[in-house]
């Protein structure tokens, strides 16, 4: 591997994107073999971002019901006013040993083979009933070691053809050791501006470079330069329950997305739609 530095342009190092990343990679292994000490022995993680209390809290409760460990992360921007972790998760300042000044569940996502056996993964606005909760959950508890699953989008009909706009994102979703390290290896993987990743080969950059320059076009490169298979989840199975500025016609913006979550959505009228309320944390 070369774990080179990266020319800084925009020094959001947490954010996950490799035009704008500076730090020395040796320093991320180191980073993340912290992490992985605090997991220890268990197989099956599952990121849970923390940037607001009771969603988050009902967040771990599924996770746990559903027979997994959550791993709670948080951004410091976003600072939710507990940071609560319940028995059997684990709660990781992903930030801490890199000084990082904001912190993004891709920066942890796309070095997951340094840290993480299996790694699911989830918006910090998703919800869904437990029953469709454990379907997902026994999906990726099924994918082997090399495999993984997530969520595809074309980027909107006018794009379907163009596969060079077509993406993974981590709305839901789960990752393995072995399909994490070739990613990177292969210098693909979750971060945007993914040709400017320091494991693109040098032939390729320019190829690379005419992709789409969002988050997740790396894995639908993965996927179609390398014959690689992703498991695709349907979006459709997830849309009543992602509480998100898309498709809100009325969304109010404020400070950061942990406030607008809560000023946009009431968790308590969300979880009784999905049938979560036994789960649902009480109110402080």
């Amino acid at each position: 591997m070369n774990w080179e530095v990266i020319k800084k342009k925009d020094g959001k190092n947490g954010t996950g994107n490799w035009g704008g990343f500076d730090l020395p990679l040796d320093a991320v292994m180191e980073a993340a073999s912290s992490w992985k000490r605090q997991v220890g022995s268990e197989q099956k993680l599952w990121l849970c971002w923390n940037i607001s209390h009771r969603w988050s809290l009902l967040q771990q409760r599924m996770v746990l019901e559903a027979g997994w460990t959550p791993v709670v992360g948080h951004d410091p921007n976003c600072q939710p006013e507990h940071l609560t972790t319940l028995p059997g998760a684990i709660f990781i300042d992903f930030g801490k040993e890199l000084d990082l000044k904001a912190v993004w569940p891709h920066f942890p996502l796309e070095f997951a083979f340094l840290w993480a056996p299996k790694l699911a993964f989830w918006h910090a606005d998703l919800l869904m009933p437990m029953d469709k909760m454990h379907k997902f959950a026994a999906q990726f508890d099924a994918l082997e070691d090399g495999q993984m699953a997530a969520v595809h989008s074309t980027g909107g009909l006018r794009h379907f053809f163009n596969r060079k706009t077509h993406r993974y994102w981590e709305l839901l979703g789960c990752t393995t050791e072995a399909a994490s390290r070739d990613q990177f290896e292969k210098g693909c993987g979750w971060w945007r501006n993914f040709h400017s990743h320091p494991n693109g080969p040098v032939g390729e950059k320019a190829q690379r470079a005419a992709y789409w320059y969002d988050s997740g076009v790396g894995i639908s490169y993965w996927e179609q330069r390398y014959k690689q298979r992703v498991v695709r989840l349907n979006e459709r199975e997830l849309t009543a329950g992602h509480c998100s500025e898309i498709g809100h016609k009325n969304y109010k913006k404020s400070v950061h997305k942990g406030l607008e979550l809560d000023l946009n959505f009431d968790l308590d009228a969300v979880a009784r739609k999905m049938d979560l309320e036994e789960w649902l944390p009480p109110k402080n």
